[in-house]
């Protein structure tokens, strides 16, 4: 495995900086088509029955609304609401159990929304609810997101004698004049506590988000961040690029386009970043993830061995993954299969259906090939022809013929090395590996597809 280094090429990295997709599917969701109905969900579900299984659940609330989200939430204070979801989970956690009674739960994340919206008697009714109806495995992974600004101190010991053992904490900016732009105020001093409470309960890992191209960032207030940032020593971090797309996502108009970053000075954050934490001891991942060399994600890459789903970089990549709750996405056998997406809607369905599951896509032969090339390449920057010939039995050279010829570009500007063996993605070809990945994505080449991506930096 070549080294973790990134070489910042500015020309080039302007170059490719056009929309793509991120990647944490192949096809991506937007493929996902009602079709794909729940006859084929349930054929999905019995189709590798020796895999372990991966649970997602999504928390759809939160209490106030952060003006850059783009996750699929309800802003509400009304308690007794998430009481109402809770109930249709669990119908939804006692059908989907029964159809997985072999297999054992290694991971299981709960994101959202918050889903420390949850408050102690919901938390444990939920925890429960998945650990009466699926079988966990001893070293499982169980990791939550939380907002630091609507949780008590005594909520992280609970969340550990709940079985938790991995924490995600959103930060974005320690900045206060981004804070209030975006309407995400938070307090510094309680975060700071909070990593420590976590660490002394017991909690193996805690990451830490960051999003850059918030109104009012500049590189110093953002190094200012980062600076804080290394002091909390997290596991992992996640430095995100902000998507500004108003015409989908309605809260984001309230942000002051003025007042962004531009796309120079975004950039320069994102260099600084980089840089920053690899001086400070935490090793370039792929597109925003950093995490000490030291950590499980750091070792899968180096190894070979990192996987990538709809969570992003994951050391679990052979398990199943099972989503729970309204827009939850599963990856099972080979197919992709959604949720409804609006509150109402899953309700509705579970009541006249039994069942929440809305939309998907079956992958076809070429889609699997074309999946395991682009995660190898995303996950770990080099790719052997021959793995995938063995594995498929094709002839690498022809059936990629055209996408070779999409390649060849990055081959001229250095960003990747292509030999007989096959392809090394090269240190300043790293961060532009969503763009190497495309030339292998047959359904970007539909021109529509491409207004539906952010930038790629």
């Amino acid at each position: 495995m070549a080294s973790s280094a990134v070489d910042w090429d500015q020309q080039l990295i302007e170059k490719y900086n056009y929309s793509g997709p991120r990647y944490t599917s192949y096809p991506t969701a937007l493929e996902f088509n009602e079709s794909f109905g729940e006859p084929q969900f349930q054929e999905a579900c019995a189709k590798y029955p020796e895999r372990a299984l991966s649970l997602y659940v999504h928390i759809p609330f939160c209490h106030k609304l952060c003006y850059y989200c783009g996750c699929n939430k309800v802003i509400t204070r009304h308690q007794h609401k998430a009481d109402i979801y809770l109930d249709y989970l669990e119908r939804e956690i006692e059908l989907q159990a029964g159809r997985f009674k072999q297999r054992k739960v290694s991971q299981m994340h709960w994101g959202g929304g918050t889903p420390t919206y949850l408050d102690a008697a919901q938390l444990k009714r939920l925890t429960a609810l998945l650990y009466q109806h699926f079988e966990f495995a001893d070293a499982a992974e169980i990791s939550i997101e939380v907002d630091p600004r609507e949780i008590e101190l005594s909520t992280i010991d609970l969340l550990a004698e709940l079985g938790f053992n991995r924490l995600s904490l959103g930060v974005q900016d320690f900045n206060k004049q981004v804070q209030q732009a975006v309407n995400r105020e938070q307090d510094e001093a309680f975060i700071f506590a909070l990593v420590e409470r976590a660490r002394a309960v017991g909690f193996s890992s805690v990451n830490i988000d960051l999003i850059y191209g918030l109104p009012y960032q500049t590189r110093d207030s953002f190094k200012q961040t980062l600076q804080r940032v290394i002091e909390l020593d997290p596991d992992r971090l996640s430095v995100f690029n902000y998507a500004h797309l108003p015409s989908r996502f309605a809260a984001q108009r309230k942000i002051d386009e003025s007042k962004m970053p531009s796309s120079e000075q975004r950039l320069g954050i994102l260099r600084d970043s980089i840089e920053f934490l690899s001086q400070h001891g935490y090793q370039f991942i792929g597109m925003d993830h950093f995490a000490k060399p030291e950590d499980e994600l750091a070792i899968a890459q180096s190894k070979g061995q990192l996987h990538r789903n709809f969570q992003g970089y994951t050391t679990q990549g052979e398990a199943d993954l099972l989503g729970l709750g309204v827009s939850s996405i599963s990856m099972l056998g080979d197919a992709y299969s959604q949720n409804q997406k609006e509150l109402k809607s899953y309700y509705a369905q579970i009541d006249s259906l039994g069942h929440a599951q809305w939309k998907g896509i079956a992958l076809n032969q070429d889609d699997l090939i074309r999946r395991e090339l682009i995660k190898r390449l995303i996950c770990n920057f080099q790719l052997n022809f021959g793995d995938l010939e063995q594995l498929f039995g094709i002839d690498f050279q022809s059936y990629f013929a055209e996408d070779l010829q999409l390649l060849q570009p990055f081959v001229d500007d250095a960003l990747v090395e292509l030999s007989e063996q096959g392809i090394q993605v090269s240190n300043k070809g790293r961060l532009l590996i969503r763009n190497i990945c495309m030339c292998f994505d047959v359904y970007f080449r539909n021109q529509a597809r491409r207004q539906q991506f952010s930038r790629v930096i």
